[in-house]
Parts: C-alpha cells; sequence; structure tokens
C-alpha cells in the first residue's frame, strides 16, 4: 500500500515514502549544489568560451532567476498543488543542465543558467513544502533536519566536485575534450535529475496538498495574480542586478546608472504592495508579516544567508592572502567549518524533534554564531591557523542549526493552504540575503582598501559587518516566541491566531 488518507491528506509510508523523500532529497541536492559547484571551473569556462568580462553573469543568472521564481512556485502550489510545479521545474533545470552542457559561447552559457535557475528556484521552493504536507508539525523537525543536511553536504563538496571535474573529467569524443571537461558538472545533472522526477513521478500524490483553485476553467484562471507575479520578478530582478553591478564595480554605487535603477526598484515594489492588497489570491498575502513568529523568522532567513555569503567568500581570501595558505590548503581548513554546519544541523533538527521547544536551539546557535563571529572579526596577520580553524568550526556550529529549524518554526506558524507561500518567502529572502551580504560586505571591504588601509585590515572591516550581522540575528531570534504548532492537515484553511506578547 504505502498511501492513507486522513481526511482529505495522504499519509505515505513504506516504499512510497522513501521515495518521495529520497526524491526531494535528491532534488534539493542538486539544485543547491548548482550553486556552489560552478566556481572552481569558471577559470576553465572562461578560457574554453573567451568571455572573461562575462564570467560573473554565469552565477548571477543562476542566483537571479532562482529568486524570481521562488515566491511564485511557492504561491502557485497553494492554488494549484504541488506535483505538477515540482516536476516541471525540474524538467527547466534539466533543459537547462542540457543546454549549459552543450553551450558554444558565454552568451549561451549565461542563458542556460538561467533557465536552470528557474527551475531549481521552484525545487528550492517546493520540496521543503512537501515534506511540511506530509508530515504533521511535530515530525517535521527530524525530516526537515535532512534538508539541512543536504545544503551543508552540498557546500562541502561542490567546489572540490567543480575542480575535480573540470581538471580530470571523463574525455567524450569531440564533445568533451580536455579544455572542456567542465561540460561533466552540468551532464551529470541529468541522469540524477531524470532518477529524482522518476521517484517523485511514481510515488508522489497528485493531492498532496489542499489547493484554493484549479485549471479547470477561466473563473480559476483569473485568480492567478499575474500582476503582482510580474512586478515581484521585475522588482527582485532590478534590486539584484542593481546590487550585482555596485558590488563588482562594474558601476560606482552613486552613478546614474544605480541610482535609476534602484529607483526603478522602489516603484516596483512599492507597485507590487500596492497590487497585493487587492489581489484575490496575492503571491504575498501581507497579513503574513503579522504573524510574529514568521515574520522574525524571515528577518533570521534573510540574515543568516547575509552572514554565510560573507563567510563563503572572504574567509578563503583572508586564508589564502593575509596568512599564507595555499589554496588547497585554505580548502582542508574551511573543511571543520562545513562539516560542523551538517552537524549543527542535524544536530538542531533532532533536539527540535526531542524537545519540541524551538528557543533553547535558536538562541545557543545563534550565541555560537556570536561568539564565532566576534573572534573572526579579531583575526589579524598574527593570528595562527589552528586558532583561525577554531574560530571558524565555532561559527559553523553556530549557523548550521538554522538549516533545519528555521523552515519547521516558520511553517508550523501557518494554516496549510499558505505553507508554499510562507516556505518560498523564506526562500526568497534567503536568496536575496546572499546577494545583499556580498554587495554590503564587498563595499566595506573595497572601501577601506580604497582609502588604504592594509588588505588584513580591510578584510577584518568586513568581518566587523558580520560580528554586526550576528548580533542582529540574535535578537531576532527573541521574537521567535514559542507557541503551539498547528495541527491543521492539508483542506484545513483557517487562519491561525497571531500569537499574543511574549
Amino acid at each position: 500500500m504505502g498511501l492513507e488518507f486522513e481526511g482529505e491528506a495522504p499519509r505515505l509510508s513504506g516504499v512510497t515514502l522513501f521515495l518521495v523523500v529520497a526524491g526531494l532529497l535528491l532534488t534539493l541536492f542538486l539544485e543547491a549544489l548548482d550553486q556552489t559547484v560552478v566556481g572552481t571551473a569558471l577559470p576553465k569556462v572562461v578560457a574554453s568560451l573567451h568571455g572573461f568580462d562575462r564570467y560573473v553573469w554565469t552565477v548571477t543568472a543562476y542566483i537571479l532567476m532562482a529568486a524570481v521564481s521562488v515566491p511564485i512556485a511557492g504561491k502557485l502550489s497553494d492554488q494549484f498543488g504541488r506535483k505538477g510545479f515540482l516536476l516541471g521545474g525540474t524538467v527547466l533545470f534539466l533543459v537547462g543542465s542540457a543546454l549549459s552542457g552543450t553551450a558554444r559561447s558565454m552568451d549561451m552559457l549565461i542563458l542556460s543558467r538561467a533557465i536552470q535557475g528557474m527551475g531549481a528556484g521552484t525545487g528550492i521552493a517546493l520540496a521543503p513544502v512537501i515534506i511540511a504536507d506530509i508530515f504533521p508539525p511535530a515530525e517535521r523537525a527530524k525530516w526537515q533536519s535532512l534538508f539541512g543536511v543536504v545544503y551543508g553536504l552540498s557546500s562541502l563538496v561542490g567546489p572540490t566536485l567543480g575542480g575535480l571535474l573540470a581538471d580530470h573529467g571523463p574525455l567524450l569524443g569531440n564533445l568533451v575534450t580536455e579544455s572542456t571537461r567542465w561540460r561533466w558538472i552540468f551532464y551529470l545533472n541529468i541522469p540524477l535529475g531524470a532518477a529524482s522526477m522518476a521517484m517523485l513521478g511514481k510515488a508522489l500524490p497528485a493531492r498532496i496538498s489542499s489547493r484554493s483553485g484549479s485549471f479547470r476553467g477561466w473563473a480559476d484562471l483569473k485568480r492567478i495574480d499575474f500582476a503582482g507575479a510580474l512586478l515581484s520578478a521585475e522588482a527582485t530582478a532590478c534590486l539584484l542586478l542593481g546590487l550585482t553591478w555596485g558590488s563588482s564595480r562594474i558601476y560606482a554605487w552613486d552613478s546614474k546608472e544605480l541610482l535609476f535603477t534602484f529607483a526603478l526598484t522602489l516603484v516596483l515594489f512599492s507597485a507590487f504592495f500596492l497590487v497585493e492588497r487587492s489581489a484575490r489570491e496575492p503571491i504575498l498575502p501581507l497579513d503574513l508579516l503579522k504573524n510574529r513568529v514568521f515574520a522574525a523568522s524571515a528577518l533570521v532567513s534573510l540574515l543568516q544567508m547575509m552572514i554565510l555569503i560573507g563567510l563563503v567568500i572572504y574567509l578563503p581570501l583572508f586564508l589564502q592572502t593575509i596568512l599564507g595558505v595555499s589554496a588547497t590548503g585554505s580548502g582542508a581548513a574551511l573543511t571543520p567549518m562545513n562539516l560542523a554546519s551538517v552537524a549543527g544541523a542535524a544536530i538542531g533538527g533532532g533536539l527540535l524533534a526531542a524537545i519540541k521547544k524551538h528557543r533553547p536551539i535558536t538562541l545557543v546557535a545563534s550565541g555560537l554564531l556570536c561568539a564565532g563571529a566576534f573572534l573572526i572579526s579579531t583575526m589579524s596577520a598574527g593570528t595562527s591557523l589552528g586558532l583561525a580553524v577554531l574560530f571558524m568550526t565555532l561559527a559553523g556550529l553556530g549557523i548550521g542549526p538554522f538549516f533545519s529549524v528555521l523552515t519547521v518554526i516558520a511553517q508550523n506558524s501557518l494554516s496549510a493552504d499558505r505553507l508554499g507561500i510562507g516556505t518560498s518567502v523564506l526562500r526568497y529572502l534567503g536568496q536575496l540575503g546572499a546577494v545583499f551580504g556580498a554587495a554590503m560586505i564587498g563595499t566595506v571591504v573595497n572601501g577601506a582598501r580604497s582609502a588604504g588601509m592594509t588588505p588584513a585590515a580591510s578584510i577584518g572591516r568586513g568581518f566587523a559587518v558580520l560580528c554586526f550581522l550576528s548580533v542582529g540575528m540574535l535578537l531576532a531570534t527573541f521574537l521567535m516566541r514559542e507557541n503551539p504548532p498547528a495541527v491543521r492537515r492539508a483542506g484545513e484553511t483557517e487562519a491561525i491566531a497571531e500569537p499574543g506578547p511574549v
């Protein structure tokens, strides 16, 4: 059997449950891995396609389209069901992977990466939502912790795997030569993605969640918030483009190009919020932000990724330029931090499942992160490598639990009909946080260098920003008060009462 129904909500078991969870984990792993695996192969890609002036867009296009598609996929899945959107997003991801692998120019690669990102955003949004559909609130933590481990593993193995494939990937006639071994980082997605589609297509029920509409008639189609989706996509694209142009120094922050871009961003977001106030099925129901637990979780999601991207970018730079560690050595030095992050995700999810309270976990984790970030901000040319590794590991242990518990905290404060949009808002803010963090810290570091500071002092300024952000994250966790998880399953759409004061 493997499939039972509780009211309108299917409960999975046995082989069916295994196939669904395995398919979701594989889908998420591939899409998260593609954000980290490309970086180490970029020099080979640029040399092969002769596009150094546009190399950054191979990463930017992926992140941009993923961020654009996340909230739209989440909301539409609440209206019309999860399965079709998840499988459709995986198809887009695989088409983009195939096109990226066969690209013969940088422009073609950038377009293909954008298609990949659009599909990846759908999976990133919906995989944790389906876990919430399958399991009641009390059981979500232990399963969501697996996703935290997946994110940690993708960060851990991605750079190494990208380098290995670019240097030692198998040759394949004229299609993959010594100079184009990098194509395997995209080709390998295809059989693995096809396997995830086969598992989910076979085992995932079509009626896994409640729906507020269907595709059966014009009346249902009119409920789609086309205006909100378009404005959300345009505003997000303008914001991320402006931040990318500024942080990569394509334009100065006070240039007319960036000032116009940010002014247009403000206009588009203002129009988006006005449209959402009157939409029948808004892409972003504004009353979500009145839920203090959810709003605090959203803020933590933004700050977490701002901190993480700062660590990922500037710790290797510090190790190599200040402590004189080789590229290989810096990778080895960062491994304990990455492993601590994976362990923190597993421990955080396990503890939440066991004690059913998130505040002790989030407060301790954010406290560890603050301590680690502070110690990192004190590092200088005289810091020993062993001490630096200890500081970084402490920060990794602190940031890890949020990968598994944050989504559960937010989901348990929402009714079943809002799991899709609520979870996707967290993912969307995480994507924005990565770009915000890179832009903010990059501006501080570059500004310090322009002012004549030494490399150690300028990177130290960037680490000071990370310390400040970690304190903000600690304060935000205090707002995530304990509240009994919702017990409503799919099909029950009553709003959950706003939690009272702490």
